[in-house]
């Protein structure tokens, strides 16, 4: 029995030493080319340069007034609230931040997001965080109408149901340097639309 263990070892040592000599020789006889890094210095740079798409946010940048109308049931009335909102360029021009100030269910309420537009994945995103949730909500879309129109999708849990990766859907719509409205919509509702923000320059 250890005869032939001592047997099996010395294959498995030939093996592996077959294996790596192979190995060593393919890459010896393979020129790799060392990385062009003046070539990847540009692509780093032109991924991390703002374009057209970042320009195209620019409406959102100021000092808003904002009328929030929440839907508790599709066949409800809205609840109508105020809230104001200010939103500027952060990281050079990469990103829009808004610091948002309203009320919900009657108690103070406070949320910051950022919106930017991704080179890499040629897409929009969002952040939103708030001091009601301990959750960051990401979500991420493409825009239409000449980027008039972006419409943001994700995943959440919720909890006031414990349900977990729940999609959610929200629509940007930019009226005008002076208003642009932000709807959210549940997607397992036949997209039914919960909460519209209609946002004008003070």
């Amino acid at each position: 029995m250890k005869q032939w263990i001592r047997y099996s070892l010395v294959i498995v040592a030939g093996t592996l030493a077959a294996s790596f000599a192979l190995a060593e020789d393919k890459a010896s006889s393979e020129k790799i080319e060392p990385p062009n890094m003046e070539e990847m210095m540009k692509n780093a740079e032109a991924a991390g340069t703002p374009g057209a798409a970042h320009k195209a946010l620019e409406p959102l940048v100021g000092d808003w007034t904002a009328e929030v109308k929440s839907w508790m049931a599709p066949d409800a009335p809205p609840t109508v609230t105020k809230a104001t909102a200010k939103s500027s360029w952060v990281m050079n021009g990469r990103f829009v931040q808004q610091e948002f100030t309203g009320d919900f269910m009657g108690k103070p309420f406070h949320g910051v997001s950022l919106t930017g537009y991704d080179n890499m994945k040629q897409k929009y995103n969002n952040v939103w965080i708030d001091d009601m949730h301990t959750s960051m909500f990401t979500s991420e879309g493409e825009g239409e109408n000449d980027n008039k129109v972006i419409t943001f999708e994700g995943k959440y849990d919720c909890p006031l149901t414990g349900r977990k990766d729940l999609p959610m859907k929200q629509v940007l719509l930019i009226i005008s340097p002076d208003k642009h409205v932000f709807e959210m919509h549940d997607p397992t509702k036949g997209d039914l639309k919960t909460m519209e923000i209609t946002y004008t320059r003070k």
